[in-house]
């Protein structure tokens, strides 16, 4: 079973790419895609870039071109929920597009022409994937419920209070798990997601996110995707 690891930054996927001991590397859909064996798995590794329309479409790549059979995203999100601190770990159990409005034909966040505003990740993956993230960071608090995403980088202190207004169930907010969420449900392709929590999607969320990311996202991101490779 081929099993695709999926980031959006570099700085996250440089340190999951240190964990094979030799990878291939392939180019396709304008990106380079490293295929691998680790911890007895073949797996896949891919910038996915940010945003959800690259998302969908690093999604869609890994599926047709590559034959994988499970997706699992791992990165930073902003958190929203009051208990949601940084360098807190969120497991997604759903995703929902917290931009997407269609309204007044369609309900408000509801995709088109499929009934419904969210889309879960899958029951087992997810399961595993949150036992390998406490194995893998003891003493980190895990979240696991909605996470939403939306083409904008939420980094002010009003924008953060409107979503948790709208979306008081929302612990995070990110850029792409809800486009892959939407692929895999196409596709039937088991999907997980977990995210570190990097900041506070308020006014300090800029100069937060960028030091996170360099000094403690990457680590968490290797660390939690070799704990879950061990496990499946």
């Amino acid at each position: 079973m081929t099993i695709a690891i999926v980031s959006a930054m570099h700085e996250e996927l440089a340190a999951v790419l240190r964990l094979l001991p030799e990878e291939h590397r392939q180019v396709a859909a304008g990106r380079e895609f490293w295929r691998g064996r680790l911890h007895g798995h073949e797996v896949v590794v891919v910038l996915s870039r940010i945003g959800k329309v690259a998302a969908a479409t690093t999604a869609t790549a890994l599926i047709e071109r590559f034959g994988v059979e499970r997706i699992v995203f791992t990165g930073v999100a902003g958190g929203l929920a009051p208990g949601v601190h940084v360098g807190d770990v969120v497991v997604a159990d759903s995703f929902l597009q917290h931009d997407l409005d269609a309204s007044p034909i369609f309900p408000r966040y509801e995709v088109p022409l499929y009934g419904t505003s969210r889309f879960a990740t899958d029951g087992a993956l997810t399961a595993t994937l949150a036992a390998a993230a406490r194995a893998a960071l003891p003493g980190t608090a895990l979240h696991r419920g909605l996470v939403v995403s939306g083409d904008r980088f939420v980094a002010t202190t009003v924008e953060s209070r409107a979503l948790q207004a709208a979306l008081p169930e929302a612990l995070a907010v990110e850029m792409e798990g809800a486009a892959i969420a939407q692929v895999c449900h196409d596709y039937g392709v088991p999907f997980a997601a977990v995210r570190t929590i990097s900041d506070r999607a308020d006014d300090e969320a800029h100069g937060d996110f960028t030091r996170f990311v360099e000094e403690v996202a990457s680590r968490h991101s290797a660390a939690m995707v070799a704990a879950l490779l061990r496990m499946l």
